[in-house]
């Protein structure tokens, strides 16, 4: 049997975003969530936490996104004070000051502790905990907590994680073909998935439910395949399989590894 972690990131994007996760989790397959500290949404978001206990909530650290917790971190901020474009990031040399990014994103894990959230794992916005030596910082972190992180990047077998990782599954929502990642038909996405998610002892599949509202439409580019995905994760025929297959178990992060 396969335990199955589907988590949705950005939880505390904003409200519209809290209220999608929260829908697919009630009502659908969605048993997971990462929560961004930075973002408008937060207090809603732990709130909503506390009346779901069984919620498993992790941190989605932020590094591309709205402002930063701390003050003293220049390097990860344009002149305006708001973190840097993931296009800066998108060159293999880019440079910041790496103890910058730790105390960033240790402030942040931080804050959930402090909300009276103990977290399942750690993520990051926009995979950047992937990207070059913020491998380095996550893993540090992840070790000071004893937290698994998302496995989607080289160093993963440094730290606890699950033993497959779907990136691809945003695709559900997506109603426009050239859009998709990759070229397999929804049918054949859908059925090797199963096979994958019966198949491996623990894995997570990545996705991104939420409702539109102004925050998401002005911040983000990303937003009706997230409404797309709600739907998917609660009346698709997949959604129905899963929650009566016998080879697959729902499961959070902490259910594996505590």
């Amino acid at each position: 049997m396969g335990k199955v972690i589907f988590n949705s990131d950005d939880f505390g994007y904003s409200r519209g975003v809290n209220h999608g996760i929260v829908d697919a989790y009630q009502e659908g397959i969605l048993t997971s969530t990462t929560l961004m500290a930075n973002m408008p949404g937060f207090e809603q978001a732990v709130n909503f936490k506390k009346s779901l206990p069984n919620l498993g909530v992790g941190v989605h650290l932020t590094l591309t996104c709205g402002d930063p917790l701390l003050k003293n971190v220049d390097t990860l901020t344009d002149d305006n004070g708001h973190f840097k474009k993931l296009s800066f990031y998108h060159d293999d040399d880019f440079q910041i000051d790496w103890d910058q990014l730790y105390q960033e994103w240790n402030a942040q894990i931080q804050k959930v502790y402090r909300a009276g959230i103990v977290p399942t794992h750690l993520d990051s916005h926009h995979h950047t905990h992937s990207f070059g030596k913020n491998q380095e910082v996550v893993i540090e972190l992840a070790h000071k907590y004893d937290l698994p992180v998302r496995c989607n990047f080289e160093r993963h077998n440094e730290v606890g994680h699950v033993d497959y990782f779907e990136p691809y599954f945003d695709d559900v929502g997506e109603e426009d073909q050239s859009k998709w990642q990759t070229n397999r038909t929804r049918e054949q996405q859908i059925q090797e998935l199963l096979d994958q998610l019966r198949s491996d002892e623990t894995s997570e599949v990545m996705c991104h439910t939420a409702y539109i509202d102004q925050t998401l439409k002005n911040g983000s580019s990303f937003t009706v395949p997230r409404v797309n995905q709600v739907e998917f994760m609660i009346n698709s025929d997949f959604a129905k399989t899963v929650k009566r297959d016998a080879d697959i178990e729902l499961v959070n992060y902490g259910d594996v590894f505590n």
